[in-house]
């Protein structure tokens, strides 16, 4: 493992389209969401093809540390990215002829768990991986049979999330195991399995300890160290702070819908006679944006966008009109 610096994104609705789309963003990886995203195992080949022909590398998350899953990605087909210059810690994105170039897998607990997933992962003699898809070799003029069973092993990329108090606890352990090569933080489940949830965006002294154990667990047995990011700022911080693979949107439709945001607010600026009422106040769910949240109504048919803040800290949006009542912040309003 290196000390490089790779960027990527969540895709989590289906299409080889969207997939592609996403891809030439200018990512160095494209994870392809199973776990939480609307993407079935045809869509999962589909992207892993779209992502890879675009050069960039293509990564799986699977639902479960389960061996059947592990094999449905690894068979999924993408073949060798040809970004090879660009600055990146992960084997697999800079070796070559990999089916899909990396698997990501959640609610990983103990060393026993990554043992199994590393079983599942690799051909044998290193592990019980069954050989038999064709289409990692098929796609784009890949290799022959040989020639894979001898790189697979090798190129693949085997990243797990340390995301529960059981996995922190263990996470030296984790990564001591042979052939795990990224801890990858998932801090929204690991801060609410520590009885510290990210609120409002703020994430606890405690959870950024923990987030400083892991990736100190990756750097003391020379792994990779990954880490979810909800904002490019964010996204800065950690890259800064030596994460590895950071990522920066979930999905193409979320840029989609912040450029269109801009559009609709550029064209259809309310004034103040649009607003009914106007009243400060504070949220119920005391996640502590009371000096930016507003009740309003809107007067007249002029239709606007608002924004406010979910108890995770995530943004939003809604569309308001006539007769509408909404709380949010008043930013997209100035």
């Amino acid at each position: 493992m290196g000390s490089g610096l790779t960027f990527g994104a969540w895709q989590m609705l289906p299409g080889s389209n969207q997939a592609r789309t996403i891809a030439r963003c200018g990512f160095d990886w494209v994870l392809v969401d199973t776990e939480h995203g609307n993407i079935d195992d045809s869509a999962m080949h589909e992207a892993v093809a779209a992502i890879a022909a675009c050069g960039v590398s293509p990564v799986v998350r699977i639902a479960a540390n389960e061996g059947w899953m592990v094999k449905r990605a690894l068979d999924s087909g993408g073949t060798q990215s040809t970004k090879t210059e660009h600055n990146c810690c992960v084997k697999a994105f800079l070796l070559t002829r990999a089916a899909a170039h990396g698997i990501i897998v959640p609610l990983l607990y103990t060393a026993d768990d990554a043992k199994k997933l590393v079983q599942s992962a690799k051909f044998p003699p290193a592990g019980t991986r069954g050989f038999g898809s064709p289409f990692p070799m098929e796609k784009f003029g890949g290799p022959s049979p040989t020639e894979y069973l001898q790189q697979a092993n090798d190129s693949l990329v085997t990243i797990v999330q340390i995301e529960t108090k059981e996995a922190l606890e263990n996470v030296d352990a984790i990564a001591k195991v042979p052939g795990i090569d990224v801890l990858f933080v998932g801090p929204f489940d690991l801060g609410n399995s520590i009885g510290h949830s990210i609120v409002d965006g703020t994430i606890h002294d405690e959870l950024k300890e923990a987030i400083a154990k892991i990736q100190r667990a990756a750097k003391e047995n020379e792994k990779s160290s990954g880490i979810y990011s909800t904002s490019g700022d964010q996204a800065r911080e950690f890259a800064d702070q030596g994460f590895n693979m950071v990522s920066l949107v979930d999905s193409h439709f979320q840029l989609m819908l912040q450029e269109y945001v801009m559009d609709e607010q550029q064209m259809r600026e309310p004034d103040i006679a649009d607003i009914l009422t106007l009243h400060p106040g504070v949220s119920d769910d005391g996640c502590g944006c009371a000096a930016g949240v507003y009740d309003f109504c809107i007067n007249r048919c002029q239709r606007f966008l608002c924004s406010f803040s979910t108890e995770y800290g995530q943004g939003s949006n809604v569309r308001a009109c006539k007769d509408d009542r909404v709380t949010g912040t008043i930013a997209l309003l100035d």
